[in-house]
């Protein structure tokens, strides 16, 4: 297998980006975040050090385009208050301008995907793709392809494929009660997570490979920037040390947070845009920012969707500067309209991921283009053995 080619990640100045404060765990060094616009493959080379979004230039953005009115689409999407955050800053505003309704469905899944686009049977539009999921459809040759002009290239921090469109950037890692475990009693790194004996307590993981391995292998002690290729065989291994203690192989996201609220669970791989929300919650919850898995979510159009060039429109208004900051302010993720990324208020900013960190790492989306599908087969199966 050819080795991908190394990340780089690269420090910057004083760019408008505020680094994580109270969340993060003795990182006050970060400086802040680049973003490198390569035009040729984001998969691959888009987070491998985040451009500085030049937020100090004036960014012009063109008069929005006009959408016929009527008609719907469904949108599959992630429920909990992810959801709620979708609904209030894209899918009402969206509708209200198009009078387009959209019907969100549960739990993104790409064997369903699979299945409808085999079979011919497409009943879902708009796909909401993490990394490895947006990857390997474009591989497989389950999205639409996107028209250009459905974006304003130049406020895109990271640039469209031909038939993707990164949304947001989002950071995966360990939360926990802070009123059951305070300071020194938490996991904080995924070797902490994996370490039972010094940290007991019900864990959970994600249902898929994709994350799972990655932060397994950190917690064997292999450095971020020689992570991939992954070493699968190895990551299996470690996980047999952790299984007996995960009590559940999350799905639907939403349950990455609830499980703590409700004290079904003690420690969660999950994200910091659940996190964030909690604050405002009775049921606060921690997150780290000491290492993590640094992804791109995308939005997709299923090929041979029932309302495609609906679908088209909801995409595109989804990366409206509007859009994107009023999202990114209740979850805390970095938006992909630089004009966005420069109206963030300084309590979002605060929970923005660091690319920068050599803690962390960009998951590499070529890689589980190319290897999702086999090693999701295998994963599904250790899990029910």
């Amino acid at each position: 297998m050819k080795r991908p080619r190394a990340r780089r990640l690269s420090s910057i100045g004083d760019d408008g980006y505020m680094p994580p404060g109270d969340c993060r765990e003795k990182n006050s060094n970060h400086r802040g975040i680049r973003m490198q616009l390569n035009e040729r493959k984001i998969s691959r080379r888009g987070l491998i050090s985040a451009a500085s979004v030049l937020l100090a230039a004036p960014f012009i953005i063109r008069a929005d385009r006009a959408f016929a009115q009527g008609g719907e689409i469904s949108f599959v999407t992630w429920g909990g208050q992810y959801k709620e955050a979708v609904q209030k800053a894209v899918i009402e505003p969206f509708t209200k301008e198009t009078g387009i309704k959209v019907n969100v469905i549960d739990t993104p899944d790409l064997a369903k995907v699979k299945a409808q686009v085999t079979s011919g049977n497409v009943d879902w539009d708009v796909f909401d793709a993490p990394s490895a999921l947006g990857a390997t459809g474009s591989k497989e040759g389950y999205w639409e392809a996107l028209d250009p002009a459905l974006f304003v290239k130049d406020d895109l921090v990271l640039p469209a494929t031909s038939d993707r469109v990164p949304f947001y950037t989002f950071a995966g890692g360990i939360a926990w009660d802070p009123a059951k475990f305070p300071e020194g009693k938490h996991p904080t790194t995924f070797a902490e997570y994996f370490d039972y004996e010094k940290f007991p307590g019900r864990r959970t993981f994600r249902d898929r490979p994709s994350e799972t391995l990655e932060a397994t292998l950190l917690a064997d002690g292999v450095s971020p920037s020689e992570l991939y290729p992954l070493d699968v065989d190895r990551a299996f291994k470690k996980l047999d040390s952790i299984k007996p203690y995960v009590a559940s192989w999350v799905a639907a996201t939403p349950q990455t947070v609830t499980l703590l609220q409700t004290g079904e669970v003690d420690f969660s791989y999950t994200y910091s845009g659940r996190v964030k929300p909690t604050q405002a919650s009775d049921k606060p919850l921690s997150f780290s920012f000491a290492e993590t898995l640094i992804g791109t979510e995308y939005l997709t159009v299923v090929k041979g969707a029932p309302h495609k060039e609906n679908a088209f429109k909801f995409v595109s208004y989804a990366l409206r500067p509007e859009a994107q900051a009023s999202m990114m302010e209740q979850l805390g993720y970095i938006p992909n309209s630089k004009k966005a990324l420069s109206i963030l208020s300084d309590s979002a900013r605060k929970w923005l991921p660091d690319p920068n960190s050599p803690r962390n790492v960009v998951l590499n989306d070529d890689w589980w283009a190319d290897n999702f599908e086999t090693i999701s087969r295998r994963f599904k199966e250790w899990i029910l053995t």
